[in-house]
């Protein structure tokens, strides 16, 4: 198996591994951010370029460097690769240089927008961002679309990652939308109104890493750090039925996938579990979902004192067992 160095650790991954996997196995602050990989989509990636780092050293057998900064979720690890993330000055700048690309046209909508503190776009411009933009053009503007009743659709913050068309293609069974018009034009919509209306439509809106695509039944309901997330599962027919309920006080305010640290979603879900089932007697609870500490969800998060709790509650019990 090839054996890869990035940024002064070294991993040894299977044949065809890429470098952004290879360093999501080393872990840490090493991983390259990625907006449109999913590992999960096959032929996702390629478009975001945020994920971009330098191969200082091509392989043992082919020593020369790369001559220009490479998509990681892209290129394949090498034996013997030497490959620079946060220890390279120039991808810092490059990176900063693609995160002020994204942010030319996309609104200042965080107060109002529904994906505000779990936004992948709003952790990189707080790492690479500016706090002023040179851009002196006035922005893109689109016509209002309606998709459907359940998915609200904001194409000004759309960074055209193309994860939901990726969705749309591979778990949907038809996609009736896509990218249309070209360039500066191009834009996520569909031909006819009111036409995204499929049983896993719904995870069009886990995968989207801005406000593009939000949930209309949650739309304006609570910030998610005033929300409590809980692991649930049911018996489904149509999906695995593995989730997270979102509560404020004791109401479900929605139905989402369970993710994982990179915010992937683990198992996609159907509709019916995401929109027709929200009551706590239609599940079977789990417990409280794991929050990164660094995320503003954590704020008052109840994990640690369940735990506790219910460590303290398995050692009332073997005392009693042992009197």
């Amino acid at each position: 198996m090839p054996k890869v160095t990035i940024d002064g650790h070294t991993i040894e991954v299977p044949e065809g591994t890429t470098i952004l996997n290879a360093a999501r196995m080393i872990g840490g602050d090493i991983v390259p951010p990625a907006m449109c990989y999913y590992s999960k989509l096959p032929t996702s990636g390629g478009y975001c370029r945020t994920c971009m780092v330098k191969v200082s050293k091509g392989s043992d057998k082919d020593p020369r460097p790369m001559p220009k900064l490479v998509a990681s979720c892209r290129t394949n690890v090498m034996d013997g690769m030497e490959v620079q993330n946060i220890t390279s000055q120039e991808v810092l700048d490059a990176r900063a240089g693609v995160v002020e690309f994204l942010l030319i046209n996309h609104p200042l909508d965080c107060p109002i927008c529904d994906q505000a503190g779990e936004c992948n776009l709003q952790d990189l411009s707080y790492k690479h961002g500016k706090a002023t933009t040179r851009y002196e053009f006035k922005r893109r503007t689109f016509e209002k679309h309606d998709i459907g009743d359940k998915i609200q659709l904001h194409v000004t913050r759309c960074i055209l990652c193309y994860r939901c068309v990726k969705v749309a293609d591979q778990l949907c069974p038809g996609r009736v939308h896509g990218v249309i018009n070209r360039g500066d034009a191009a834009e996520i919509s569909t031909y006819i109104q009111n036409a995204v209306d499929n049983e896993m439509s719904g995870n069009m809106i886990d995968v989207c890493p801005v406000g593009a695509l939000t949930d209309k039944t949650f739309r304006f309901k609570s910030r998610v750090w005033f929300t409590k997330p809980v692991d649930a599962h049911r018996k489904c027919d149509k999906c695995s039925g593995k989730v997270r309920l979102w509560y404020k006080g004791e109401e479900v305010l929605r139905v989402t996938a369970r993710k994982d640290k990179y915010g992937e979603v683990e198992e996609f879900i159907c509709n019916s579990c995401r929109y027709d089932h929200k009551k706590t007697s239609d599940w079977a609870i789990d417990g409280p979902s794991h929050v990164d500490k660094h995320s503003v969800i954590s704020a008052n998060h109840y994990e640690n004192l369940v735990q506790v709790k219910l460590t303290t509650e398995k050692l009332q019990r073997k005392l009693t067992e042992t009197k």
